[in-house]
């Protein structure tokens, strides 16, 4: 498989377990889903950001090449 393959299923893997682990703090409920909530959001959005920037830097690489 190619690097750039794999730099990219990390990446969205990482925002797919993030993405995963808010969906069952909310589920569960509780006290720790009103401590933690939020953060686990910003995680998720920061997370993603990132995933997008190396998608965006993948295709530039692979047009210019």
């Amino acid at each position: 498989m190619a690097f750039d393959k794999i730099i990219l299923l990390v990446a969205l893997g990482l925002v797919a377990v993030i993405l995963a682990w808010g969906v069952l703090t909310m589920a569960r409920g509780g006290e720790y889903n009103v401590k933690n909530s939020n953060r686990i959001m910003r995680y998720r959005i920061i997370f993603q950001a990132i995933a997008l920037l190396v998608i965006m830097v993948l295709i530039w690489m692979r047009q210019n090449a």
